[in-house]
């Protein structure tokens, strides 16, 4: 054979293995790939290639040693392969010696089955036999049948209850032992019991049925009266805690007996007296509440019911805690039943209470006998109860939602309530004003009416009462009397824009005699009232504000609202007191004579007395705004050029005329300084400057004068000046446009905080057809 064919003949195996394995030659290319990617890496460099005899010997070693392995693995498989099937073989042998024994005994028994007829006659009459023994063994007890009935339901109905239980157990077991016999004896027959026999017994024992339903009855009876029968004779009770208790074992006796067995359970078991004895009595507890009607409750009523479960409640459990509970096992626990079955008969009965339609009192009266009564050492936090059971197992006596529900029912009506009483209120407060004499006045001598007493008084109550409750409570009360104090005060305002109206369409009369008055009246009420809201703001919880409305009530917005039309209304009549002698401002007369100073300074001195009956900071205010009307109005007059002067002598005189005019005006005003803030521009320093800028002798120095004029007054328009200028009656067409052209590029921005003074005085328009040939206009 050739090499080649050597070589052919060579890979053959391996070409065979590849065929039946693919797996092998995968691998196999694996491991060659790892092989050379290591031998590359060892042997990078060509010193290395002199460990190379080292590296084929140690892997020589490991490949004998994994050869070692292969071969001690597949000689253990060999031998346990070895092992198996020998255990087959020994299997093999025992199956046919079962197979043998099986098929001898198949013939044994059909040469057997003969014999069994013959027996099947003497099964019949064992069963026969069985069936006569039954009878004539359960014949006494089938006669007494009848007459045990009778004599247990004369016991039922005199409260032998002990007795009469006793009679029905044994009627009940020799009913079962009945139905147990005869069943036994059909199972000996090959069959179950038959319909005609069972209900042949159930018809003889259904006298049974009937005393069972008789005894419970009686029983639930007793157990219904037992807080009337601890007091009198507990014996009843007692009895039928035993009676109760023997049912009880008699249920876990059999179910423990015949559990696991074919024996059936007699009809009617288990009957968990014990369970039915809880129910009956939280039905006992719930019958008290039964009988309350909506109309008896009502109003007052409502309290002394409260009070009357209150007291009703206390009295059952102490009954119980004092004499039922020694009546019964220990395990019953039976005033902490007693304590659940009143608790939840009292929630169902306060949920339907608060279904009513319940006026504020009532829901009161019902929010502090749940929160606080109930809770409290009068009731459920008595020291003796609290070691019955926890408060957390009872749970509420009102969820959480109903809670709600109802402080916002009680806000509600008090709401309406409070809103009714602002608006009569209000009313009354419109009837005073029509008065005619002055409003009253308190201990300080400011004037006031009911008003703000009123609505106080009635925030302040409710908010106290509320708080009885909770916080939570008191914050939504207050909150809803700041909503309808603002609403309050937007119809108040209101009503003095009609009051001012009214008095304007009629001034004169008699029935507005006193207009002023109770206007300034009004001014002090919302004086007092804004401390009371402040004061029932600073009550209200700091995290609770605003989070019972996405828009919170501002009622000192509303009142500044109302001061402010309030104060405009007052010097609309100031103004319309000096309107007579305004026109006698600034002309030749009052140049000569003064007049209508005097009368005008009258009028103010009369105002500002009467701004005095009104509660700070708003008399200060009145007098300022006074002041400002003066001025605006003295100004006013000027700016119409009724008088222009002619000479230098005239200039003078009209600017010593307005020094002292201005004197008067500050000795009628000399105390607004010492009683509050004194504004950052002084009104009354207007007129010694415009005085300053009459009397100037020299006309070149106007220039300077306007700019000092309008650095203090930087409102002062070129309209303004320019009738100054011609007042004057000397300047000249150059100086003028001089000074206009100055006061044109020379306009300050208004400072902050700077009231202006001269925007309020219009320049009346030149009465001339044509325009003057000045500089202003070339």
């Amino acid at each position: 054979m050739s090499a080649g064919d050597q070589k052919n003949g060579g890979d053959k195996p391996k070409d065979a293995v590849a065929e039946v394995w693919p797996e092998v030659e995968r691998a196999e290319c694996l491991a060659r790939g790892a092989a050379l990617k290591w031998a590359s890496g060892v042997f990078c460099r060509p010193e290395h290639l002199e460990r190379l005899s080292q590296y084929r010997k140690r892997e020589s070693q490991r490949t004998s040693s994994i050869h070692t392995r292969l071969k001690s693995m597949v000689q253990s498989y060999l031998e346990g392969v070895g092992w198996g099937l020998e255990q087959l073989r020994e299997a093999r042998v025992e199956l046919k010696e079962v197979s043998h024994a099986l098929r001898k005994a198949g013939l044994e028994s059909n040469r057997n089955g003969d014999g069994l007829k013959s027996l099947e006659k003497l099964r019949e009459v064992s069963i026969d036999h069985c069936q006569l023994l039954a009878a004539v063994s359960n014949l006494p007890r089938l006669y007494s049948v009848r007459s045990m009935v009778l004599e247990t339901e004369r016991l039922v109905e005199s409260r032998r209850l002990l007795e009469a239980h006793a009679r029905l157990m044994d009627l009940e077991r020799w009913q079962d032992d009945i139905l147990w016999q005869l069943h036994g004896a059909a199972g000996m027959a090959g069959g179950a019991l038959s319909a005609e026999d069972q209900e042949l017994v159930t018809k003889y024992f259904s006298g049974v049925g009937q005393l069972v339903e008789a005894l419970g009855k009686e029983l639930w009876a007793v157990v219904s009266s037992a807080l009337a029968l601890a007091r009198q004779n507990p014996t009843p009770f007692v009895s039928a805690v035993r009676i109760v208790e023997r049912e009880e074992a008699l249920d876990r006796a059999l179910l423990e007996e015949r559990g696991g067995s074919s024996r059936p359970l007699p009809s009617g078991r288990p009957r968990c007296w014990r369970a039915c004895f809880f129910q009956v009595l939280e039905e006992a507890v719930s019958a008290r509440f039964r009988s309350v009607s909506y109309l008896h409750t009502r109003g007052p009523g409502l309290a002394g019911h409260l009070s009357a479960l209150q007291h009703g409640v206390m009295a059952d459990l102490a009954t119980v805690r004092h004499l039922l509970e020694h009546c019964v096992p220990s395990h019953y626990r039976l005033t902490g039943a007693y304590l659940r079955a009143s608790h939840h008969c009292l929630h169902a009965h306060l949920a339907q209470v608060s279904s009513w339609d319940l006026e504020s009192g009532e829901i009161f009266a019902v929010l502090n006998w749940v929160l606080h009564i109930y809770n409290s050492s009068d009731m459920m936090g008595h020291p003796e109860l609290v070691t019955e059971m926890k408060k957390e197992e009872l749970g509420p006596l009102i969820s959480t939602e109903g809670l709600e529900q109802l402080q916002n029912k009680y806000v509600q009506s008090v709401r309406k309530s409070v809103s009714e009483w602002m608006h009569k209120a209000l009313q009354v407060e419109l009837q005073d004003w029509q008065r005619d004499q002055e409003p009253d006045t308190d201990h300080e001598g400011f004037y006031q009416t009911s008003l703000p007493t009123i609505i106080t008084q009635m925030l302040e109550e409710n908010a106290r009462v509320a708080l009885m409750i909770g916080e939570s409570l008191r914050d939504q009360t207050i909150q809803m009397g700041l909503y309808e104090m603002e609403n309050l005060l937007n119809r108040f305002r209101e009503a003095l824009v009609e009051f001012g109206k009214e008095h304007r369409r009629d001034p004169s009369s008699n029935k507005n005699k006193f207009y002023l008055h109770y206007l300034l009246a009004s001014i002090s009420n919302c004086i007092i009232l804004k401390k009371s809201t402040e004061s029932l703001q600073q009550q209200q919880s700091s995290r609770s504000a605003g989070q019972f409305s996405r828009t919170p009530p501002n009622p000192l917005a509303a009142l500044d609202r109302a001061v402010r039309r309030a104060c405009r209304l007052v010097m609309d009549q100031l103004l319309l007191d000096l309107q007579p002698f305004l026109p006698g401002l600034l002309t030749r007369p009052w140049l000569v004579q003064g007049d209508p100073t005097p009368k005008l300074c009258h009028v103010l001195e009369l105002h500002l007395e009467l701004y005095g009956r009104v509660r700070p900071p708003c008399r200060q205010r009145l007098q300022e705004e006074a002041q400002w009307l003066m001025v605006v109005e003295y100004v006013r007059a000027l700016m119409q050029k009724k008088l222009v002067c002619r000479s230098a002598e005239e200039r003078k005189q009209l600017a010593q005329q307005i020094v002292q005019d201005d004197q008067q005006f500050r000795e009628i005003f000399h105390g607004l300084e010492g009683e509050g803030s004194v504004p950052e521009v002084n009104p009354l320093a207007l007129l010694p400057v415009l005085a300053e800028f009459i009397r100037l002798k020299d006309p070149g120095m106007l220039t300077l004068e306007v700019s000092g004029l309008a650095t203090k007054y930087p409102d002062i328009s070129e309209e303004h000046v320019s009738v100054l200028l011609d007042i004057r009656g000397d300047v000249s067409r150059d100086v003028r446009g001089t000074v206009l052209d100055l006061l044109e590029q020379s306009a300050p921005p208004l400072p902050a905080g700077y009231r202006p003074i001269f925007t309020d005085i219009l320049v009346p328009p030149s009465t001339m057809a044509f325009c003057l040939p000045t500089a202003k206009c070339a």
